[in-house]
């Protein structure tokens, strides 16, 4: 094997997030910048000499060359072994699957998630380590230094891969396996969940549409849902993956996906609608005439979760990312289980699930999962869905509604203001921050607050301590309203406010939600002097 060495300069901005690495897919096509990047992972992680890894995207545009790319590096860095997902595709909690299936040493995903593809949109890249999951905070740290500092990298001069063709072949010393994405989670989901029962659902006439938004899920739906499960061809809608997923945004919420929302409220919708993101972590539920935000999800997953053969034993704990609401926290206690609420980004609750303090994880941006992936993973949730309704025999709406009638109602909606100056952004949580100690007792909009912080978190696994995790306002009367900059765009910044107001469990759970957390937005608005700093307070997405 003839290993090349070649000469480079680091290039600054190379520093991974919860989310690994994103930027425009032009910027990653630059010489040099994905090899940048690869090559330091390489050097962050102790080298690849001797080790397993797992390697596959969502199919967006440069995902192949990507690839192709990442395999000579492996193989010059000395892998013996990796493993890729057929044309190139592997759902993220697939790859986490197979991680873990194969005791793999990490996997390189090529996703931007729910972002936009095609050449003048986004790409991203992360690494998962051995446990499945995203690569912790002290490993990125490295992987960023790394960055800082490099000054060559590896490769070699071999012939691409066929990734069409499913079977073995070698780049220089190390073995290539290109296998079928969807064959070992399928087998995972059947013996998680009661297929048996959902396929008699669905021979009884329930009907569903699951919008893959042409990402990543088209394959793993149409395999499970259409075929093992015998629900009626077309069920599956943008079942295949593009480069640009169809020029189209594939997030699934009400705003991106609102095609599939708008046809469950009208008077031909079916029994459930779904929908799943770029790289396959996320999902939305709506029912006939009920949309069911992720909070409420994440909560009735757990209450109902016993109901599938995986958690017929009930579970450990519960965790939740702290901008979501405390639907859970109430399941938790009902269950005598512990609820912890942890920043966000999945790698936390991989910390819980590795040492099995919890079993069931969630997001409020659509990203629930649990012990069987150290990924969040929409079609599980689906699924999971699938197998409460099969035994419940219940509608969507008439599920949620118990919910509600037994633990109370979480009012609750996000507001996105994208594409901030990153100063002003940057000015908003700083006033935020100053204010902390002073707003104790202050009424504004008809609120009284009750407290306020910054949201720290202390790993009760590593020790490890996360700071600065969004700015919190807790009112009187069970309201809440949450600050947060994202890190999940590719340019300016995105301030997100999240409200939630508890309907209390004998409340009002019939209000209109924007109705319901009107004092706590206004309350929200003008303690942070959002319109004087940004000059808006129009939201650009409302989930």
């Amino acid at each position: 094997m003839n290993i090349e060495t070649r000469r480079t300069k680091a290039i600054a901005g190379q520093k991974p997030g919860t989310s690994g690495l994103r930027k425009k897919t032009r910027v990653f096509m630059e010489p040099n910048y994905l090899e940048n990047f690869v090559q330091a992972t390489f050097d962050g992680i102790g080298g690849g000499a001797g080790k397993i890894f797992v390697v596959g995207g969502d199919g967006r545009f440069f995902n192949k060359a990507a690839i192709q790319t990442i395999l000579k590096m492996a193989a010059a860095n000395g892998a013996t072994t990796a493993i890729v997902g057929q044309d190139g595709i592997l759902s993220t909690p697939a790859a986490s699957h197979l991680i873990r299936q194969n005791a793999a040493d990490g996997g390189f995903i090529l996703s931007a998630s729910h972002n936009p593809g095609g050449i003048d949109e986004d790409f991203g890249v992360k690494f998962n380590a051995e446990n499945g999951g995203p690569a912790p905070e002290k490993l990125t740290a490295k992987i960023y230094d790394a960055t800082l500092a490099i000054t060559e990298y590896k490769t070699i001069d071999a012939a691409d891969v066929d990734l069409n063709v499913i079977g073995s072949t070698q780049v220089g010393d190390m073995v290539v396996h290109v296998v079928d994405p969807v064959d070992s989670y399928q087998k995972l989901m059947e013996s998680m969940f009661d297929f048996n029962a959902i396929r008699a659902l669905f021979a009884d006439g329930f009907t569903m549409k699951f919008d893959a938004m042409h990402a990543v899920t088209g394959p793993y739906a149409t395999a499970i849902l259409e075929g093992a499960l015998g629900a009626k061809p077309g069920t599956v809608i943008n079942g295949i993956p593009l480069e640009d997923f169809g020029k189209g945004h594939p997030d699934p919420n009400p705003i991106w996906a609102k095609p599939l929302v708008d046809l469950m409220m009208s008077d031909v919708a079916p029994d459930l609608g779904a929908a799943s993101d770029g790289d396959g972590d996320r999902n939305m539920i709506v029912g006939r005439g009920a949309y069911v935000t992720p909070s409420d999800s994440l909560a009735i997953l757990a209450a109902n979760a016993h109901l599938a053969p995986a958690y017929r034993d009930g579970l450990a704990g519960i965790a939740r990312s702290m901008p979501t609401s405390a639907a859970s926290d109430r399941v938790a206690k009902k269950l005598g289980i512990d609820a912890f609420e942890t920043p966000t980004g999945w790698k936390f609750f991989g910390n819980l699930l590795d040492v099995g303090k919890v079993t069931i994880c969630g997001e409020e941006s659509a990203g629930t999962g649990s012990s069987h992936v150290r990924e969040k993973d929409g079609l599980w949730a689906v699924l999971l869905w699938l197998n409460i309704l099969a035994v419940r025999k219940q509608s969507v709406a008439d599920i949620v509604t118990d919910h509600w009638q037994a633990y109370g109602r979480d009012y609750y909606s996000r507001f996105d203001y994208e594409d901030v100056a990153t100063d002003k952004a940057n000015q908003l949580m700083d006033g935020l921050r100053a204010q902390l100690t002073d707003l104790a007792g202050r009424n504004e909009a008809g609120l009284t607050v009750k407290a306020a912080d910054e949201f720290s978190y202390l790993d009760p696994v590593d020790g490890s301590q996360s700071h600065n995790q969004g700015v919190r306002i807790m009112f009187d009367g069970g309201g809440r309203a949450v600050f947060r900059l994202s890190g999940t765009g590719t340019q300016g910044a995105t301030i997100r406010l999240y409200l939630e107001q508890f309907s209390g469990v004998n409340g009002d759970i019939s209000q209109d939600t924007q109705d319901a957390l009107k004092n706590v937005r206004d309350a929200a608005h003008i303690i942070s002097d959002m319109e004087g700093l940004i000059g808006r307070i129009t939201p650009d997405v409302v989930t």
